[in-house]
């Protein structure tokens, strides 16, 4: 069987839309259909190579989808044929299968337990989730990487509680997840700091009461002059180290938290002012938000279901597949805060 993929050749350059041969199945991989597939930072780091040198190249990319599953192999209990599933980065339960290979024109070219850039793909068992049924696939997407990150960062690491306020830095696709979340703790503040004004829009859309321009003057001051003492929450979403130390700054003193979900670049730093330890502050990381898929996504299904917010523009922008290099270069210039791959689109 072939495929079709847009794949990374070399760090820097344009993704390559190839035509790929699909291996056997081994024991613990699922052939999906993808229909949908979702970006996120992680696949502009690579791109762009700031995650340093890529051993893998070439390789597949993606790692949130959605899609049917087409055939599964020995020993998978945990899907069946016909099955519409959730493809996520995140570990649930079944068959840790590994990464799988697939044959370009002789040369091989590499993916890791689940890649979505690609028409059809082998996933390891692990990797997959029953698409909940109120969610369609389109939007059965960001429970792969968007929503238990950035809802997985309010609820299962902050454990926000009613009444509390914090403050998003980055609204992209996960710190609006986080906006989300939020919103539906019934935080009594939902600061978002972003620099770019249609991010700090959708923002109020998904649920922040104000909105910060960073670019604008100090964003801790501005947060401050919102809450005084700060906020009792902080979530990082920009991967940027700089906003990682205004996040726990903004927090109050005497319990104050905030959690870092964004990736910084290969060999950057981070400096910190000792002296917030001191002052009864916390600063927490996080794998995905600490989200297990089977216990987790049902429930941000629900939220995501609910109709409180629209999803849609969450997700404006499509693009066939063989525009996901234009996808990417979207999202990093900021111009879409989650691009959507539409397997059944024709790219114009």
């Amino acid at each position: 069987m072939k495929t079709q993929a847009a794949i990374l050749v070399a760090t820097g350059h344009p993704l390559a839309v190839v035509e790929l041969d699909m291996p056997v199945l081994k024991a613990g991989q699922v052939l999906v259909e993808v229909a949908y597939s979702g970006a996120c930072g992680t696949q502009v780091m690579e791109w762009r190579g700031d995650k340093g040198e890529d051993k893998w190249l070439p390789h597949c990319l993606g790692h949130e989808g959605s899609g049917v599953v087409l055939e599964t192999g020995p020993d998978v209990t945990k899907v069946k044929a016909g099955d519409k599933v959730v493809l996520s980065w995140l570990k649930g339960s079944g068959i840790e299968a590994g990464g799988a290979v697939y044959d370009w024109d002789g040369k091989r070219v590499n993916a890791g337990g689940v890649t979505t850039f690609q028409r059809h793909a082998l996933v390891s068992e692990n990797r997959l989730t029953l698409a909940p049924q109120k969610l369609p696939l389109e939007l059965a997407v960001l429970l792969g990487c968007a929503a238990p990150t950035g809802m997985g960062a309010v609820i299962n690491v902050l454990n926000a509680r009613a009444g509390q306020s914090i403050a998003v830095f980055g609204a992209g696709g996960v710190g609006l997840n986080a906006c989300m979340a939020a919103s539906f703790g019934e935080a009594s503040k939902i600061i978002a700091v972003d620099p770019n004004p249609e991010r700090r829009a959708l923002a109020r859309a998904f649920g922040a009461t104000d909105v910060v321009d960073p670019s604008a003057g100090d964003p801790v001051a501005a947060i401050r002059d919102l809450v005084p003492g700060g906020v009792d929450l902080a979530v990082e979403a920009s991967g940027l180290p700089a906003v990682m130390a205004q996040a726990v700054a903004s927090v109050r003193q005497q319990g104050g938290r905030a959690v870092v979900i964004g990736n910084a670049r290969h060999g950057a730093e981070l400096v910190l002012d000792p002296s917030v330890f001191n002052q009864g502050k916390s600063l927490m990381g996080t794998w995905g938000g600490d989200s297990q898929p089977d216990r987790d996504y049902p429930r941000y299904a629900e939220m995501l279901a609910s109709g409180r917010f629209d999803l849609a523009a969450l997700l404006p922008e499509r693009y066939g597949l063989e525009e996901a290099d234009r996808a990417l270069q979207d999202l990093a210039a900021g111009r879409v805060g989650r691009p959507l791959i539409d397997m059944g689109r024709i790219g114009s």
